[in-house]
């Protein structure tokens, strides 16, 4: 069996660095360490003649972070052109598993705390992390057919983008326009370059690209959007054939240190020493939205996907597989923490009961998806042995 040279290309080491930074991060943030390395992801750093002033935390989870969503979005363009998605038949059933993901949590957050201030909250669990749900996959889904991770990538993809939006139209009080009509323009120029590198593959034309493509996300950071949708975009406009290339290139870097820089910074949340009777509502609807409102949405919706497919279509993905994903699709924590900072950011304490409720609805869902995962891992594999 050929063993790659770089592990950091594979999926299993890099979702061993992945849970123990996570976990580092959670450890940390809840030891007399906090204050001092709080005071580190807190110090800011501005870029001269910009609006960009972002503490080094936002610098991971918008700068860095980007770099993996323009990995995650050339694979997926990849599928949707040439591989699994490459079709309406195909790419529909994850569509539509996404939206039942993002429309269950909600009704499951406002049945238990749709009353008073803390309806404002229902947004939260709307969210799916898709770097600890891809490391998830990783550690215990060997064996799974590749349909699984393009199907979580692509509901994953569909439901954060749902989840930057809601930012950007809920939260977002002063959001640029004209800046995210530039970036639109450098969109459309780092396409272009992008064709041209296909074509005639000066380096001068990379160089261009690199340029465009910091700048792009700079003019999205400062527009008021989330910056990791640029690396989105960005990947899905690129040409095969550097997108291949960028990829490949990029792929240690962002699985070494991109990941489990973010998955640090993710997970360092301080858990408030509150006793249950004082917890909120927010607290327990997010609780149980994030694991049970998603593997119920994820896979409610995908299967009526799946029943209601063309005939002819293309096998469509097995229930128990849905509901593995739907499973990893309740993992929610960076941009869910994000949303519940800004849905409460005038109650301090409603904010941080909110905050825990998306850390042990995360880890809720983390176990519940591990499990299904290595179930179905196992299940394949013992398919396989019988039919070699």
């Amino acid at each position: 069996m050929r063993i790659s040279a770089n592990p950091l290309r594979g999926q299993q080491f890099p979702a061993v660095l992945l849970l123990v930074a996570a976990g580092l991060g959670l450890l940390l943030a809840n030891l007399p360490t906090h204050d001092a390395v709080a005071a580190v992801l807190d110090f800011h750093i501005a870029v001269p003649g910009t609006g960009l002033d972002l503490s080094i935390a936002h610098w991971v989870s918008d700068g860095l972070l980007a770099l993996f969503f323009l990995m995650v979005a050339i694979e997926l363009r990849h599928e949707l052109t040439h591989g699994e998605l490459d079709s309406v038949r195909k790419a529909v059933q994850p569509a539509i598993a996404a939206a039942g993901g993002v429309i269950a949590p909600i009704i499951v957050y406002l049945l238990i705390a749709g009353d008073g201030a803390t309806a404002t909250g229902w947004p939260i669990p709307t969210a799916t992390d898709i770097a600890f749900a891809l490391g998830v996959l990783a550690m215990f889904g060997r064996g799974l057919p590749s349909t699984v991770r393009v199907f979580l990538l692509a509901l994953a993809i569909l439901d954060d983008i749902i989840g930057i939006v809601f930012i950007a139209v809920l939260f977002a009080n002063d959001v640029q326009w004209l800046l995210i009509g530039i970036a639109g323009v450098g969109v459309v120029v780092f396409w272009f370059l992008s064709r041209m590198l296909h074509e005639r593959g000066h380096v001068l034309i990379a160089v261009a690209m690199v340029v465009v493509g910091v700048t792009t996300w700079g003019v999205v950071a400062a527009s008021g959007i989330h910056a990791t949708i640029a690396g989105v975009l960005l990947g899905l406009v690129m040409s095969p054939v550097p997108a291949g290339r960028a990829r490949h290139a990029l792929e240690p870097t962002v699985n070494g240190a991109v990941l489990p820089l973010f998955a640090f910074v993710a997970a360092f949340v301080m858990i408030p020493a509150v006793s249950p009777s004082q917890l909120s509502p927010a607290f327990w609807a997010i609780v149980v939205a994030l694991p049970v409102g998603k593997i119920i949405g994820i896979s409610l919706f995908g299967f009526i996907a799946m029943r209601i497919r063309p005939r002819g279509a293309a096998p469509a993905l097995p229930f128990l597989d849905i509901l593995a994903a739907g499973a990893l699709g309740g993992i929610g924590f960076t941009v869910s923490l994000l949303l519940a900072n800004l849905a409460f950011a005038a109650d301090d304490v409603v904010r941080d009961q909110a905050i825990l409720g998306v850390l042990v609805g995360s880890l809720i869902a983390l176990v519940l998806s591990g499990v299904l995962v290595s179930l179905r891992a196992r299940w394949y594999r013992r398919v396989a042995s019988a039919s070699s």
